[in-house]
């Protein structure tokens, strides 16, 4: 029988604060409900003043010395903190690299054909990678790859409007040559 071996997935780090009676410290820094700051004072001592108030005692900060904890109502805490994750994770801007691939045969046209395509991703703000193959004995002159892949990101770099950064210079992968490419002002 055959294995087939998955990598294990990435599971979302999921911040964990302790509550009431899972905090485990004998002293801590309490903010009460209006965000005063009360002071250092004993777990137990928190724990009254929490429980006479209709509130959690929730450990914010624990990596402070003593912890920090507040008293709030856990579910509304606890929500908030769901929705403000759910709402970072919305603005974050997703950049994906577009390939572009030449020969060392290619086109006039075809060579404009691609350029245009590349100018198109650059206009929508993601990253270009420009691959050149070389095929048999194309191998054997490297030189007009680097020629034609220059000319490719010297047409790309006088369009007006675009501030091209090299991300990556050109290297030489797999019987051929790439560049990555993406605009400053994106």
């Amino acid at each position: 029988m055959k294995r087939t071996w998955r990598r294990p997935q990435k599971k979302e780090e999921v911040k964990r604060f302790r509550a009431n009676q899972q905090i485990r410290v004998p002293e801590i820094f309490l903010i009460d409900e209006n965000g005063v700051p009360v002071g250092r004072i004993e777990i137990g001592k928190a724990l009254a003043l929490a429980e006479e108030s209709g509130f959690d005692l929730i450990e914010v900060n624990p990596a402070a010395n003593p912890p920090v904890c507040k008293l709030l109502d856990y579910g509304q805490f606890k929500y908030e903190q769901e929705k403000l994750a759910h709402k970072q994770k919305q603005q974050q801007k997703k950049v994906e690299i577009k390939n572009i691939r030449l020969t060392v045969k290619i086109g006039d046209n075809d060579l404009n054909v691609k350029l245009e395509q590349a100018r198109g991703f650059i206009r929508k703000g993601h990253k270009v990678k420009v691959d050149i193959v070389m095929r048999g004995r194309e191998r054997q002159h490297p030189e007009k790859a680097v020629q034609i892949i220059k000319q490719f990101t010297g047409d790309l770099e006088q369009t007006e409007g675009f501030n091209l950064m090299r991300e990556q210079d050109l290297t030489r992968k797999d019987g051929g040559f790439n560049i990555i490419l993406l605009n400053k002002t994106a």
